[in-house]
């Protein structure tokens, strides 16, 4: 976890007279320029305000699960999927119960339960209540469940009295976090990434194409976007979404997507995800008409660059180029073929079918991992768990 201006951090405030101090952790975490949205509870609004919360972020503060814009938009999805760490200071004991139980009954545990994202715990408390077997026992809990917990510390509270549940002092949750902060893997490093189809047009309305929804290339470039790196995505094509802070260039052509993977180098990662068409065909000015007899027009057929080749053989390589092979048949000897023939570094092979077991369009697929070293199974998984594998694998392999 790097704190920085890539860092996207949501804070949850929960109830307690300590929500205060989440103001000045707002503070410290903006100057170190982070990028912090905030989830205000119900009881947490109690101590401090929507607007006090909204200037130091300078961003909306999310406080009602059923705010009919948030909900539009899926606002606790949208928070979850966004946020690169989780923050909750303070953390009550009624908020803690329901984290450790599941709960999703407002808009800061339903967003916590739809997260795969870290979470930091920064509890506020009576001593009483902190020291509860009921509030240890959830603690225990969420730790099994990955959870970070910073403090509390023993001192006089609001109420009078003296013991441990005091919340930590917003420099404190601060350093901790900075102490315990990784960067991002591949922060500093460039990458390109070529993703769904190319049409080969044949005439102003009909073309030769390939069925790639494009799926599996923008989670690749998504993900190597959240490892840090600087990415360029090159898309025939498609019609999902760019994926958020990726520099996106579309293409139809497979002529053009060399083109523009040509005017991206020099990068130090390549993944040639796109389905390019092998064959375009000589353009007609205006529709091809049916004959009246029944004759079928001829295509001139022309073979188009490829551009893993390309990429692999050009004077600006990048030092980890890696190309995909889809077959239909002898999948491990097609892909260690390609391997060699198109001078990659990795293949990332599948097999593909019709009908109901098409991995186009389908939100998984069965790869297997291809090296000089043999091959590994992934398994059939879903296409961004593949994307994150992937980008663990090029961790390993990339040198800065």
């Amino acid at each position: 976890m790097a704190l920085s201006k890539q860092q996207n951090i949501l804070l949850i405030i929960s109830g307690g007279i300590a929500a205060y101090k989440s103001l000045e952790l707002i503070r410290l975490l903006k100057k170190d320029g982070a990028n912090v949205r905030a989830i205000l509870t119900k009881g947490g609004s109690q101590f401090v305000t929507p607007l006090s919360v909204s200037a130091l972020c300078e961003n909306e503060c999310f406080t009602d699960l059923w705010s009919l814009k948030d909900e539009t938009e899926m606002g606790h999805i949208r928070l979850s999927r966004e946020a690169d760490l989780i923050i909750i200071a303070p953390a009550s004991a009624d908020l803690l119960a329901k984290i450790a139980g599941g709960h999703a009954d407002d808009l800061a545990t339903t967003t916590l339960l739809a997260s795969d994202k870290p979470v930091t715990i920064v509890p506020a408390m009576n001593h009483m209540m902190w020291n509860n077997p009921a509030t240890q026992a959830n603690i225990t809990k969420l730790r099994e469940y990955g959870h970070t917990f910073i403090g509390p510390t023993e001192g006089d509270m609001a109420c009078g009295e003296h013991g441990m549940g005091r919340m930590s002092e917003p420099q404190d949750i601060f350093d901790h976090l900075k102490k315990n902060s990784k960067p991002n893997p591949l922060s500093g490093l460039k990458a390109l990434v070529t993703s769904g189809p190319t049409y080969e047009p044949l005439d102003p309305v009909r073309f030769i194409g390939n069925r790639s929804s494009g799926k599996q290339g923008h989670a690749i470039a998504a993900a190597l976007s959240k490892a840090g790196a600087n990415v360029t995505l090159i898309s025939g094509p498609v019609s999902i979404p760019n994926p958020k802070g990726v520099h996106t260039i579309h293409i139809e052509t497979a002529a053009e997507m060399l083109e523009a993977c040509q005017n991206a180098l020099p990068t130090d990662i390549a993944i040639c995800a796109a389905a390019v068409a092998d064959w375009g065909a000589e353009t007609n000015a205006h529709k091809i008409k049916k004959r009246e007899d029944g004759a079928l027009p001829v295509l001139a057929l022309k073979e188009n660059p490829d551009i893993l080749r390309a990429i692999a053989t050009h004077k600006k390589r990048p030092n980890l180029v890696i190309g995909f092979a889809a077959e239909t048949e002898n999948l491990a000897a097609n892909a260690t073929a390609k391997l060699a023939k198109k001078n990659c570094d990795l293949v990332l092979a599948n097999l593909v079918q019709s009908g109901a077991e098409s991995v186009f369009g389908s939100d998984q697929n069965h790869v297997y991992l291809i090296d000089a070293n043999g091959s590994q199974d992934w398994g059939k998984v879903d296409k961004k768990a593949i994307a994150a594998r992937l980008v663990a694998e090029i961790e390993k392999r990339v040198e800065k």
